[in-house]
């Protein structure tokens, strides 16, 4: 064995003295947990169904007078147009899917328009939400209707972004509808993604949400009214102020109305181009829009 000097190794470089062995190895970086917006608020993904879930669950009998304040009343007037533009029944009777649709408002509306205008008593329509309360609330509705317990109606509780496919089946719904819901879906794009499996060809997606007002005026007067209007009513007609700042907040963190078409488009459909009349429609403003996709 040989040793070297107490000179020579003083005068050695350190790397020269006392090679160290590096693994070319490296450890993966650790993955960032996934997260949602809820409201303003950040949380684990994981975590945004079960804080949703316990909104609606909260404001489950009172929903249209949650959409009475978030809308000045008018949710109602924007869901007869969004419905009648559609025209169900005017091409004959139509398999409809209407998803976070618990309440059944808009799925009536379906039904009554193409009963009333084109004398159609075959169009049906599924109704789709994850919230077993607001699907009572729709089930209650229908009962007092000439459609309860027939054909035409049916009430499933499912998730939007994962729509169980032994229940709907690729390729089974002319018109997909989703009014005042998406933007409390964990995920957008799989909620687009499963509206696209379930269309058939030359079917029809349709979102009726609230967006993004454009008029600076306008806008700074809805802001106004919605963080300090919409909060305190929750708290005066339902005594629930939270899930009300809830609402207000996961209105303004959805996506504006250009980047919103782009998703859809994303997803599979065709739009119109990137105007109001085009890929969307905007009412009152942009506080509430109307966008379509066309699954070809």
């Amino acid at each position: 064995m040989c040793y070297l000097s107490r000179t020579l190794r003083k005068t050695l470089p350190r790397t020269a003295r006392s090679p160290r062995f590096v693994s070319s190895q490296t450890s993966p970086p650790p993955e960032k947990p996934r997260t949602a917006s809820f409201g303003f608020r950040t949380v684990p993904e994981e975590s945004k169904e079960t804080l949703v879930k316990e909104v609606f669950d909260s404001v489950a009998s009172k929903y249209d007078l949650m959409n009475d304040a978030t809308s000045f009343g008018v949710h109602r007037l924007w869901k007869d147009s969004f419905v009648s533009a559609l025209k169900p029944g005017r091409k004959g009777p139509l398999r409809c899917i209407d998803v976070a649709g618990g309440t059944g408002d808009i799925a009536l509306r379906i039904l009554d328009f193409a009963r009333e205008n084109y004398a159609d008593r075959e169009t049906t329509v599924a109704v789709v939400d994850i919230n077993a309360q607001m699907l009572k609330e729709g089930y209650r509705r229908f009962k007092k209707t000439m459609y309860h317990n027939t054909p035409q109606i049916s009430f499933h509780e499912a998730n939007a972004q994962a729509l169980p496919a032994e229940v709907f089946p690729d390729n089974t719904f002319d018109l997909y509808t989703i009014a005042f819901g998406i933007r409390n879906c964990t995920s957008i794009p799989d909620v687009l993604t499963e509206a696209y499996r379930v269309l058939k060809p030359g079917g029809t997606f349709a979102c009726l949400e609230f967006s993004r007002v454009n008029n600076p005026l306008l806008s700074t007067l809805y802001d106004q009214y919605s963080f300090t209007m919409i909060p305190l009513l929750g708290t005066i007609l339902a005594g629930d102020r939270s899930s009300y700042q809830y609402l207000v907040e996961s209105i303004r963190k959805f996506p504006p109305q250009p980047e919103f078409a782009r998703m859809i488009r994303d997803a599979g459909f065709v739009t119109g181009d990137d105007v109001d009349g085009g890929a969307w429609e905007d009412m009152w403003g942009g506080i509430a829009c109307v966008h379509k996709g066309v699954k070809l």
